[in-house]
């Protein structure tokens, strides 16, 4: 599973700049490493100079490094119409309703189904984080491929971010009346939608609220995420980031440093001196509130940060100049000024009669791993979403050997 850092903060306070320069300097030091954005505003492919799409693609001018930009507003819109298409056609008259199918009901099945219908309407579906929700399980999706060793996450503003963290709960009963008017309905359901599509929904379902618990333990994982604060030295955003610093806490979520943008060089000039000794004064404020947070500071650049080269120059600043990182697993520490914890997602050693691949799972519980081989291709799920490992062996699962060792799989197939 690839190391996930998150850069969050107040708009207009820098995140994209400092994600995008984080991503070009983990590639440049030898890691294969895929920036996320999920701002609408599209940032990330201006700070960049290129256009993502919603799939990772190479990054021209830097090897290793590949972007997307999500859209989570149309996952949404592709999740939502079955449910709501189904509770609507609930209620009505004919083969959709009650009227031509209520001899299939008893009356308790049949109030219990009214009660449930006013419970969940189609408007309720889309719960406050619903959309963070799935930005967020696709981003699982990404870091559960071993052939990434960083995801470096360009959130949207910190409000987005922290309304998703409160959103298991709230998921555990959103799903649950669902759940319970599927069952009592099962013959309706089958009628509208047929029985096998009827199941998917219901088991697509189930894996949806388990993911949702899935990425709350990944996100919560020191071994594998962190949560960088991005902020600019004036009062409204030194206060966001007191609140988003208490909302982080309160989610136990790993806070790995925090990073004043844009402060005022040292000049000798009076309005310059003013304006620099206020900010100073506000960054030891958010030094005594945040307690042990590593505080960087990044001074304002006389010319916008755009482009590879830009970024590169932001990168070396924040983190020393870029050296190849060893060949291991990890961990590996990485920084001066903005430091970082990161490991590589995949190794492979070739031996005379094995290949030995180690995987990094950090909190894998054994029963939610599976492994299978298909035509040589060899696939580890987790939680049902499978991944597939590139070998150089034709792989058949029943030999491979798997053994867990702290957060370490190592897999050892059979060379032929």
């Amino acid at each position: 599973m690839a190391r996930l850092l998150l850069f969050g903060g107040k708009g207009g306070v820098g995140k994209t700049t400092t994600s995008a320069a984080t991503a070009v300097w983990l590639a440049d030091s030898g890691l294969k490493v895929l920036l996320v954005s999920s701002d609408p505003a599209h940032s990330t492919s201006d700070s960049l100079n290129v256009q993502l799409g919603s799939e990772p693609q190479p990054v021209e001018g830097v090897n290793g490094l590949y972007g997307l930009e999500m859209d989570p507003e149309a996952k949404l819109s592709a999740l939502l119409p079955k449910f709501g298409e189904a509770m609507n056609n609930m209620g009505g008259s004919g083969m959709g309703g009650f009227g031509g199918l209520g001899m299939m009901l008893d009356p308790s099945a049949k109030e219990e189904i009214a009660e449930m219908k006013s419970e969940v309407k189609t408007s309720e579906m889309i719960l406050p984080g619903l959309d963070e929700a799935l930005a967020f399980d696709e981003l699982l999706r990404h870091m559960e491929n071993p052939t990434w060793d960083v995801v470096v996450f360009d959130t949207a503003p910190t409000g987005h971010t922290l309304r998703f963290l409160s959103l298991p709960e709230l998921i555990e009963a959103w799903s649950g009346r669902l759940l319970r008017m599927m069952r009592v309905s099962g013959g309706i359901r089958s009628m509208l939608f047929g029985r096998k599509e009827s199941e998917a929904m219901k088991e697509e379902l189930e894996r949806f609220r388990r993911r949702v618990l899935h990425v709350r333990r990944v996100l919560s994982d020191p071994a594998t995420t962190s949560f960088t604060l991005v902020t600019i030295p004036e009062r409204m955003g030194i206060n966001e980031t007191v609140r988003a610093y208490d909302s982080l806490l309160e989610f136990e979520l790993p806070i790995g440093g925090c990073l004043v943008n844009r402060l005022t060089p040292e000049f000798d000039h009076p309005f310059l001196q003013k304006r620099r000794n206020q900010e100073l004064g506000r960054i030891e404020e958010l030094k005594g509130t945040l307690g042990a947070v590593n505080i960087a500071t990044l001074e304002l650049s006389d010319d916008e940060v755009v482009g590879l080269e830009s970024l590169r120059s932001v990168g070396a600043i924040l983190y020393g100049e870029p050296t190849a990182l060893p060949a291991t697993i990890g961990p590996h520490e990485v920084g001066s000024t903005l430091q970082h914890c990161v490991h590589r997602g995949m190794v492979s050693e070739l031996e005379q009669d094995i290949e030995r691949v180690h995987l990094h799972f950090p909190g894998l519980h054994r029963e939610e791993m599976s492994l299978r081989s298909e035509q040589g291709t060899l696939f580890v799920g987790l939680n049902g979403r499978e991944q597939e490992i590139p070998t150089e062996s034709h792989v058949k699962s029943s030999q491979v050997k798997a053994s867990l060792s702290g957060d370490v799989l190592t897999l050892d197939i059979p060379r032929t």
